[in-house]
């Protein structure tokens, strides 16, 4: 007997037609253009509506894309996006039938414009009711929070915790005793947070776990001495940490987190880091105890930092980096040691043509290629 197909295959799904996040309404060309301040070209319709998004290459009529890369010109120039943000160098290669929509930052714009028509996209929502304490949730009863909390099945909050309104704990969410964190925050499922305050706006992605201990060992030919972590995690407003991301508690003074600094998942923090205001730290970064991040630190991918470093404000450090000095501020590093971007791609530069000029010497003077004859 033939198997029947599941009816949430009948229809096929695309990206300007989204199954988990439902739209909000629309929002006007009027209220994009007030969104990027700038006004509309002459002759556009303001009140045109849009509902849904697109990329370039899949959006119709009803949808709204942008372009802020050269890698994508031909997309855009064969795009039939109703209208495109667009950055004023690309503009000439929209279409006729697309209205383009200049602006310094589209991809800035296009963030709000998101933001306006899929809000529940924006930070994760609770799985049962949008407030109270769902069936399966243990709260001691110490605990305090304030109206318009949600907390997931399955959740522990300890004694003496507070949480304030608009925030979300999670499915298997645990918030430890005296635990404080502010409103609007989101919690997610399977997040362990311990010896932690929190500010407002915080989202933690599943399985993040903080506060737990720092690394900290005294060790000796007899054995290694645990040494007590009594430090807390401090983590500012509109901060982001990524999924399974950890973050220890600091040793003797506090592990902080910077408002509006954004984290990706699988990132190691250890005791006593301390990072600035807005930085951004890519997948698999590992920060040693007692490091110091200034403010808008960029740190790429897989980079690690020994113990004890600062790295200045405004510093940029390649995927990979691996940091075992100071870095001042303002710099681009990048390498294993982490050096000068430009001094590091002049070393990969000269290897390479040293490679390339030992290769050319060690070929034999006419000969021939082993074509397999005997």
């Amino acid at each position: 007997m033939a198997l029947r197909r599941p009816r949430f295959f009948a229809k096929r799904a695309s990206m300007s037609d989204p199954v988990f996040f439902p739209g909000a309404g629309s929002v006007s060309l009027d209220d994009i253009a007030a969104l990027a301040g700038i006004e509309l070209p002459e002759g556009v319709d303001g009140a045109r509506a849009f509902a849904s998004v697109a990329p370039l290459e899949s959006a119709g009529p009803a949808d709204l894309a942008y372009m802020d890369n050269p890698r994508y010109g031909d997309a855009l120039a064969a795009t039939r996006a109703g209208a495109c943000l667009v950055s004023p160098r690309f503009a000439a290669r929209v279409p006729a039938a697309t209205v383009a929509i200049e602006t310094a930052q589209p991809y800035h714009v296009f963030a709000r414009v998101l933001a306006r028509l899929y809000p529940t996209a924006v930070r994760p929502q609770p799985l049962f009711s949008a407030s109270g304490v769902s069936p399966g949730a243990v709260v001691h009863p110490d605990a305090r929070l304030e109206g318009g909390v949600a907390v997931d099945p399955g959740a522990v909050i300890g004694a003496g915790a507070e949480i304030g309104s608009g925030t979300v704990i999670g499915a298997n969410a645990v918030v430890g005793a005296g635990v404080r964190i502010g409103r609007d925050c989101s919690i997610g499922p399977n997040v362990s947070l311990f010896h932690a305050l929190l500010g407002n706006r915080v989202i933690i992605h599943p399985g993040a776990s903080i506060g737990q201990d720092g690394f900290g060992f005294a060790m000796g030919p007899g054995g290694h001495v645990k040494v007590a972590q009594v430090g807390r995690v401090i983590i500012q407003d509109d901060v982001e940490i990524g999924a399974n991301t950890t973050i220890d508690r600091g040793a003797s003074r506090d592990t902080i987190v910077g408002e509006g600094t954004k984290i990706d998942n699988l990132v190691q923090i250890a005791h006593n880091v301390v990072i600035g205001r807005h930085c951004v730290i890519v997948s698999q970064v590992g920060i040693a105890g007692s490091v110091t991040l200034g403010d808008f630190v960029v740190f790429g991918g897989q980079g690690g930092v020994v113990g004890h470093l600062h790295i200045g404000s405004g510093t940029q450090l390649a995927a990979r980096s691996a940091v075992a000095e100071n870095v001042p501020p303002g710099s681009r590093w990048g390498g294993a040691p982490a050096r000068p971007i430009k001094e590091w791609m002049r070393e990969i530069a000269w290897l390479k043509m040293m490679i390339a000029g030992r290769g050319s010497r060690d070929r034999k003077p006419n000969s021939t290629a082993d074509d397999g004859s005997q």
